[in-house]
């Protein structure tokens, strides 16, 4: 278990102060901006929470390893200094991890979960020490082709290299030690069989071209979550930036079937 150490968490808040809360959680290597094409959509509904997951963006970069119980953790901490009781929560890959903890573990502060392009186990190892080690020796900057490679597809780079040029600088900024503790979370992460406690309405988004989280992993989870929907789209891993308008509109389209209560 990872050491639980309270951190500075940086979060943005904003929207109606009445409307319900949207809570949004960043994948590996991002940080909140990533969900700046939901927020022109989503901020007139709803009141959108958007934060840095430890060690990423603004947040403190406490001593790693972390696992995602300390992280999940973290978001009641937040929710608990925002005086927030209940939130409806959207992550994507690492950030729908930590969705899926506070399903099992906090129903009662989870109104409805999106989790996108993610996994209840990642498996791998291997890969991912090499991952961390690479890191740790070289920095950011070593991986950071292969990984774009992997959170677009070639037709989305090649059409809108502004966008990920983007989420790039995004990456190549984000604390290495920070990076390299929550690789440990994903590497050690086995949440398959928390998935039949989450009685939460989720939604789960997949990406039809996602190397990272396939479809396969998604399907595990909508199956295994009673009464999850499984929403397939035309993207690799960063769905909500490759896939914009569907992304939205099939997260307004759950949201919007039956009523989200407030925080």
């Amino acid at each position: 278990m990872a050491r639980q150490t309270a951190i500075k968490t940086f979060h943005y808040l904003e929207g109606p102060d009445a409307a319900p809360v949207l809570m949004f959680s960043n994948s590996l290597g991002t940080n909140y901006r990533m969900w700046d094409p939901q927020v022109p959509v989503l901020s007139g509904r709803y009141r959108v929470l958007r934060y840095d997951t430890r060690g990423h963006g603004a947040s403190e970069v406490a001593p790693g390893p972390y696992d995602i119980a300390l992280l999940g953790r973290d978001v009641l901490a937040l929710l608990d200094q925002l005086g927030l009781a209940r939130v409806t929560f959207c992550g994507l890959s690492i950030g729908g991890m930590i969705g899926t903890w506070l399903g099992a573990h906090a129903p009662e502060r989870v109104e409805r979960l999106v989790l996108c392009n993610t996994s209840a186990l990642m498996g791998g190892s291997d890969a991912w020490n090499t991952r961390i080690d690479t890191v740790r020796r070289d920095g950011m900057g070593a991986i950071a082709d292969t990984v774009i490679e992997r959170w677009f597809t070639s037709r989305f780079r090649a059409a809108e290299p502004e966008a990920v040029e983007r989420i790039r600088q995004m990456l190549l900024a984000t604390p290495a030690s920070g990076y390299v503790a929550c690789c440990a979370a994903v590497r050690d992460m086995d949440h398959r069989t928390l998935l039949s406690r989450i009685t939460t309405p989720t939604l789960v988004i997949a990406g039809t071209h996602d190397p990272a989280t396939p479809v396969s992993h998604a399907r595990v989870l909508a199956e295994r979550i009673a009464g999850a929907r499984l929403v397939e789209l035309d993207a690799a891993h960063l769905s909500n930036i490759e896939a914009t308008a569907t992304f939205n509109a099939a997260v307004l389209d759950f949201l919007a079937d039956g009523r989200i209560g407030s925080g």
